[in-house]
């Protein structure tokens, strides 16, 4: 069945999720989904439950049989500017923009929502129980940790292929020894407190 024709007999949702809030490094990053419900994708779930390699092999069957999927993001800048909760929504919100089909409703994991132009929701533990959310979540969590593999070869040291950008012993260790990089979130208390020593 064309997408078109799926579109036409079922209800378009958008599930959207964002990772990065509580990295120290590096943007805030969405996705947005409309799966098919013509071609049900097993095994989806909260992407931090999922190995890096389930991860890879469901994001990849997610964007091949989706309707559509896209991902925002809020760069590490902005979110010294706006704050990390409005910068998490700005991410949800353009990833929603960038969608090719507009969504009939929306469903974000937590209990924030952002100002969108649909209907929408927030559910908390959404990425456990709603599929779309699930997809969005594998989707976000795959794109910010290529970029952690990105970063983690411009700015050696930090050892960012690892811990993803988390305020792990080995990151904050690192931090202390080799103060900021250019995309450090300089709001952030630990590398504020870096920042002050310097």
């Amino acid at each position: 069945m064309s997408p078109a024709a799926s579109c036409a007999k079922s209800r378009l949702i958008a599930g959207v999720d964002e990772v990065g809030r509580g990295c120290i490094i590096g943007p805030v990053v969405a996705a947005a989904v409309i799966l098919d419900p013509d071609r049900p994708i097993a095994g989806l779930t909260d992407s931090k439950k999922l190995s890096p390699q389930k991860r890879q092999l469901l994001a990849a069957q997610i964007k091949a049989s989706a309707l559509c999927w896209a991902i925002g993001r809020a760069e590490a800048s902005e979110i010294d500017t706006i704050n990390i909760l409005q910068a998490s929504l700005l991410a949800m919100q353009r990833a929603v923009s960038q969608l090719s089909l507009p969504p009939d409703r929306i469903k974000v994991d937590g209990n924030q929502l952002p100002a969108f132009a649909y209907p929408a929701e927030a559910i908390i533990g959404g990425d456990l129980v709603v599929a779309e959310i699930s997809a969005a979540s594998i989707v976000a969590k795959v794109a910010r940790d290529e970029e952690m593999l990105i970063l983690d070869r411009l700015y050696p040291g930090y050892q960012l292929a690892s811990h993803k950008g988390y305020p792990t012993k080995d990151h904050l260790t690192a931090l202390q020894r080799l103060g900021p990089c250019p995309q450090h979130r300089r709001s952030f208390a630990p590398v504020k407190k870096v920042l002050a020593v310097l």
